[in-house]
């Protein structure tokens, strides 16, 4: 599994799921539950692969330079 999310993209991953879990203790009723969707974006940010950014070509990680 190729790396394909970068450095900027990761924070923002990070920040957006912790925003989205925290729905779990802000909202009230079955509306609470959207927050685990929070668990996405955080998990590409801790592994750096986003499924959707393979199917779509995108790459955000930094070029490697050749020695």
């Amino acid at each position: 599994m190729k790396k394909n999310v970068g450095g900027i993209d990761r924070m923002l991953r990070i920040l957006l799921g912790l925003a989205l879990l925290s729905l779990l203790t802000l909202l009230e009723g079955p509306a609470r539950w959207l927050g685990l969707i929070g668990f996405i974006p955080l998990g590409t940010a801790l592994f750096s692969y986003c499924p959707l950014y393979r199917i779509f070509g995108f790459d955000t990680c930094p070029l490697k330079k050749d020695s």
